[in-house]
């Protein structure tokens, strides 16, 4: 086994998504030597997937509808942000080079609106601070000792020892291909680390099943202007219907609620509202309105522009009765109640939920269980919906890992 080896004031860095690179660097701003570790060819893989489209850094809006975004974990995300939020976010990729702006929908971007440069540029600024990169190293657990740091790579085992911090930053279980596999949950389980089981989060949902017909009719097609309600949530926007069930914005926005009622009941009902910019009232009286001779598909197309995918999931989703009973049918056209019964796996998810609990940390990370071991990121017990919360938290929680471990 190669051992790896050097004096004290030295960090390990295991994981190079935002939070490990973002500890990384503030370690290295203290002056303390940095060796960041990942399984990875590279860093940043998830990172730059994130950016294909148009690289969503933080959002815009005021602090304290931002900081509402993180549900039941606000309180121990909030005290983050108020070090590293959006504000700083930016000011920070301004520091490398990267200029931003506000979207029409309070989403901040770069200009460019690329990933692969802001990294670029970051990696060039850790680098030239003396951080030393190891790639295609996955971490494996720890030496006998509790300290050292077990690794393997494609010439064997590695151990690591030497350092006297450790910053954790592995990500959570979605997209296993690019890195976040969850496979370090049991190696803290071991070690007495309270966690919850990685699940799905910002993910899609399975129906009971679709018809042959619709499934093959619509699957991939887009519900747009349509509004989703449930329990407490209730939001406009889009989604789109697969073999399965529905995926998409709109459904990932009531990911977290919709996940756990599932949990715990073995299903949950959504209701959709077709047309959120009509009220009740109106179309009501569409639906009433004589039809004559002409079908009940054209009635609704010409009196309430409803066609395509709205009225076929009408049709998939409601009895004869309703569909022939104007009251009821406008009824349903305005809250139509459609049952998910699972969730996508956590693998085709956008992020997870789940991790390390907060009352296993310091309010500087650092584990109870094992002191001078740092968390960060995904791999903390919270969610966030997309828009750029979920980088912003990670960024965050990076920066305060950082800065703890450097004190430490």
């Amino acid at each position: 086994m190669a051992t790896a080896d050097s004096g004290a004031r030295r960090a390990v860095v295991v994981g190079g998504g935002p939070a490990g690179l973002m500890a990384a660097e503030v370690l290295s701003q203290a002056g303390v030597q940095v060796d960041v570790y990942d399984a990875m060819p590279s860093v940043g893989r998830k990172f730059l997937l994130a950016g294909k489209g148009g690289l969503n850094l933080t959002h815009s809006e005021a602090h304290e509808a931002f900081a509402a975004r993180y549900g039941g974990r606000r309180r121990d995300i909030e005290p983050m942000l108020c070090r590293f939020g959006a504000p700083q976010l930016r000011v920070w990729a301004q520091g490398l080079g990267v200029e931003t702006f506000i979207g029409s929908s309070g989403r901040v971007f770069p200009t460019d609106m690329k990933a692969a440069p802001l990294l670029r540029a970051w990696l060039a600024r850790l680098r030239g601070s003396g951080v030393r990169f190891h790639m295609r190293h996955r971490w494996t657990g720890w030496a006998d000792d509790g300290i050292g740091l077990r690794f393997t790579n494609e010439a064997g085992d590695v151990l690591v020892q030497g350092h006297d911090r450790v910053v954790l930053a592995l990500g959570g279980a979605s997209w296993p291909r690019l890195g976040s596999d969850g496979a370090w949950l049991p190696l803290l389980e071991s070690r007495g680390v309270a966690v919850r089981a990685l699940t799905p989060s910002n993910c899609g949902f399975e129906v009971a099943a679709w018809t042959d017909f619709f499934r093959s009719k619509f699957a991939g097609t887009p519900m747009k202007n349509v509004a989703l309600a449930f329990e407490h949530f209730h939001q406009a926007g889009e989604f789109v219907i697969t073999e399965a069930g529905v995926e998409g914005s709109l459904v990932y926005a009531a990911s977290g609620p919709v996940r756990d009622t599932i949990a715990a009941k073995g299903e949950a009902v959504v209701h959709l509202d077709l047309l959120p910019q009509r009220d009740l009232g109106f179309v009501a009286a569409e639906v009433a309105r004589p039809r004559g001779s002409r079908s009940l598909s054209t009635h609704l197309k010409s009196r309430l522009g409803l066609d395509g995918v709205k009225a076929a999931l009408l049709h998939e989703l409601l009895p004869k009765d309703v569909i022939h009973d104007a009251a009821k049918l406008a009824a349903a056209i305005k809250s139509l109640p459609l049952r998910l019964v699972k969730p996508r796996p956590v693998e085709e998810a956008i992020s997870s939920a789940g991790g390390v609990a907060f009352d296993a940390m310091t309010d500087g990370l650092m584990l109870h269980d094992i002191p001078g071991v740092f968390c960060a990121g995904e791999m903390l017990d919270w969610e966030a919906p997309t828009g750029g919360y979920l980088l912003t938290a990670c960024f965050a929680s990076g920066f305060v890992a950082g800065h703890a471990a450097a004190g430490r």
